[in-house]
């Protein structure tokens, strides 16, 4: 994940994607989604449709044995999506 948000941080800081720029309007953006697949994720673990090998996660969990990582990854990716679509807009000058 981080990898992800330091490939995607020249967007904001060379090519002005202004996302980081405008924290309530990413808060808005994101808030709706995140919440939905965390509820997901949390109702599919405790119904056993979805679990998390041992091995590839810290262990550290949030209510709902929701892992950190998964919470990190809904998070993190529609970032750098929005970076990416900010940017495609600034550029073709939109």
């Amino acid at each position: 994940m981080g990898l992800c948000i330091l490939g995607t941080l020249p967007l904001e800081l060379v090519l002005g994607a202004r996302v980081y720029r405008q924290p309530r309007r990413l808060l808005l953006t994101m808030i709706v989604p995140v919440c939905l697949f965390v509820v997901w994720d949390v109702f599919a673990i405790a119904w056993d449709h979805w679990s998390y090998t041992p091995e590839f996660v810290t262990g550290w969990e949030l209510p709902g044995a929701l892992p950190i990582e998964e919470l990190t990854f809904f998070l993190v990716i529609p970032i750098c999506g929005l970076l990416t679509l900010e940017t495609v807009r600034k550029l073709r000058g939109r």
